[in-house]
């Protein structure tokens, strides 16, 4: 069956992704800062992640990539909740951004629905670096039930963001074909390699083998290593690709902060070269605010 997905990657254009929900639930006064991140916003106050999705398909995005990164069985447990809340809280997620995209469509909009790494939830931070000590099989079950709630909750796509181990590839790749719903996976990258040190086109090999998979997205790392792995990718395969790199700078964990770079160049500067690595869809991870965006947005529709 043809998917709109696969009806978008059909013919030519690009889709503007949105920006960093978590930061920009921040920026709009949330606290953020807690061990659910932005899953507390979603389970205490669903209207501000409504509001925050607004503020970026007003500002030009077509997706909206829903508040479910950070919504684990194990983190709600941890918080006092339970199984069923955290299902309920996956599937408001969906719903939340479908309101969002609602407000003043013409129904162009899309609905991604964010499957956050191992390192979000338990693996606390290893986001960055891969290292989870957790065999494909004992990650494959841990994402299993959220990625069948995601699957039944209604999104336009699957999107398992940020994943920086071949491991956790490979686990993701085995759940989002069980569930066969169409999937972007995006990896996360630094100086040519995925975080954990595999060569990225060992995830391209990966992908190409997993039909749910329709694309093979880079996001979370800067501008520049985000091309670099676009381009290495193109040179191996001709899979759609995704780009949405973070402001340039990087989180500290542990200190739990963005340090680094203040004077990157605006990532509008970097689009023609996204699009001329074949990029299909563009936009931002964390720090990149409605703004950018608009940004964006302006850059790939001119």
């Amino acid at each position: 069956m043809t998917t709109r997905l696969d009806s978008f990657l059909g013919a030519p254009g690009v889709l503007v992704l949105d920006g960093g929900l978590g930061t920009h639930l921040a920026a709009r006064g949330n606290d953020v800062t807690d061990a659910l991140w932005s899953a507390r916003i979603l389970r205490e106050k669903p209207d501000e992640v409504r509001a925050a999705h607004a503020d970026f398909f007003r500002a030009g995005a077509d997706v909206a990539t829903t508040c479910s990164y950070q919504v684990t069985f194990d983190g709600l447990r941890q918080a006092g909740g339970t199984d069923g809340e955290a299902e309920r809280l996956l599937q408001q997620s969906v719903q939340v951004a479908r309101d969002a995209a609602a407000e003043g469509s013409d129904g162009g909009r899309w609905i991604a629905a964010s499957i956050g790494p191992y390192g979000a939830g338990p693996g606390k931070g290893t986001e960055y670096d891969g290292a989870y000590g957790l065999t494909v099989a004992q990650l494959g079950q841990w994402h299993r039930r959220r990625v069948e709630v995601l699957a039944s909750a209604g999104a336009d796509f699957l999107l398992a963001e940020t994943v920086p181990s071949i491991r956790e590839v490979e686990a993701l790749a085995g759940e989002l074909e069980r569930v066969a719903m169409p999937a972007v996976l995006s990896i996360t990258v630094a100086d040519g390699r995925m975080r954990d040190g595999t060569e990225i086109g060992e995830a391209v090999s990966i992908v190409q083998r997993t039909p749910a998979i329709r694309a093979l997205g880079v996001n979370c790392c800067g501008a520049a290593d985000a091309l670099a792995a676009l381009w290495a990718v193109r040179e191996v395969s001709d899979i759609p690709t995704a780009v949405y790199p973070n402001s340039g700078e990087a989180w500290d964990h542990e200190a739990r902060r963005w340090r680094g770079s203040e004077d990157a160049l605006p990532l509008a500067d970097f689009v023609p070269d996204f699009v001329a690595a074949g990029a299909r869809m563009i936009g931002g991870c964390c720090r990149v605010s409605p703004s950018d965006i608009g940004e964006i947005a302006a850059v790939c529709r001119d």
